[in-house]
Order: structure tokens, then sequence, then C-alpha cells
């Protein structure tokens, strides 16, 4: 009867280890569970720098010129009154070599004019 008893207790507690690994619940679900969390934390708080960043922008528009001048300058090309705007383009086939143009610091390839003040 003992001997029963015994194998019974076995057999539960093999099924009830079971169940805590593999379940539905289980620890593996748990721990699944746990990195979905902290992958979703660390999107949210991208998300929420990024919230800041806009919000900062936002407040920039709203406040002052020199926000709206960069903008206009960045995204839509605009040159101010006495300014002269310079495009190096490069050729083609790639730079030359033997263009000392590449090397010289005192030019400014792609660079933006400077702020009207």
């Amino acid at each position: 009867m003992m001997k029963y008893l015994a194998l019974a207790l076995l057999i539960l507690l093999v099924l009830l280890q079971y169940r805590l690994w593999f379940g539905d619940a289980g620890v593996r679900e748990v721990n699944r569970l746990h990195a979905e969390i902290e992958h979703q934390r660390a999107e949210n708080e991208q998300l929420r720098e990024r919230n800041r960043t806009l919000s900062a922008e936002v407040q920039d528009l709203k406040k002052g010129t020199t926000a709206i001048e960069e903008r206009a300058r960045t995204d839509l090309g605009m040159v101010g009154p006495n300014e002269t705007f310079f495009q190096v383009v490069t050729p083609r086939g790639g730079a030359n070599p033997n263009d000392e143009t590449e090397s010289d610091p005192r030019v400014a390839q792609g660079r933006k004019p400077p702020p009207a003040e």
C-alpha cells in the first residue's frame, strides 16, 4: 500500500513540475513576458525622448524666428538677403586624385552659408 502511495505522490510531483516548467503560465512564459516588458519599456523610453525633442522643437518654432529660419534653410534651401550660396559638385567618376581642392582646407564643400544677422 505504501508503494502505491509513494508512486502516486511521485507521479503527482512530476505532473506538477511539468505544468510549472512547460505549462501555459509556466516559467518559460513568465520569462518571455518579462523580456517583452523590458523591450516595451526601452521602446517607451525612446518614444518619450522623441516626444521631448519634438516638444522642444515646437516651442522653438512658436517662440522664435531662429528655428524657423534654420528649418527653412535646411528643408527648403532658402538663402537670406545679402548672402551668396555656393554649391560644390564633385565629378561623377569620383574625385580626381590630382585635384588639390579636396585636400585644401580653405575649400568649403557642401557647407551652408552663415545665418544672416
